[in-house]
């Protein structure tokens, strides 16, 4: 259930909603999950705008974004980190209509420490998020 912020200068994206879907969307397929309510409402991507002179590099340049997607630990191995950087990259690139080139954007991959995942008011582990998927399969696999 990744939670990813991207920061870009303000105007970057003509449509912010969609570059937010499709950022989750991205993680989502990427990541494996099932897909059960439970990972399709809770799989997140929040755009941040910022003014144009709030980023900078050390020679000046203000057009880069940043991406960050924060998992719990081990979601992604070394497969998946490269596969999530790639799309994310190209949506970045696509959705900024190459005004962001693919070096100028940051990919950063955090995880969560074990019981650092609140979701419902709750301090979740690993094994209590999978035991909450299984959980939600086997009521939806029951008609419930």
């Amino acid at each position: 259930m990744p939670m990813i912020d991207l920061y870009a200068p303000l105007g970057t994206f003509a449509d912010v909603h969609h570059v937010a879907a499709r950022a989750a969307s991205i993680v989502k397929t990427v990541e494996q999950v099932p897909d059960i309510p439970m990972f399709r409402s809770n799989t997140a991507a929040f755009v941040h705008e910022l003014p144009p002179a709030a980023i900078s590099d050390a020679a000046g340049a203000g057009d880069h974004v940043r991406v960050q997607v924060l998992t719990n630990a081990g979601a992604l191995d070394r497969e998946k980190q490269l596969a999530v950087v790639a799309e994310l990259t190209g949506l970045v690139v696509e959705a900024s209509e190459g005004r962001i080139p693919a070096e100028r954007v940051w990919v950063l991959l955090t995880e969560a420490i074990p019981g650092g995942w609140g979701l419902w008011g709750h301090a979740h582990t690993n094994e209590e998020i999978v035991e909450a998927a299984r959980s939600e399969i086997g009521r939806l696999q029951a008609g419930g």
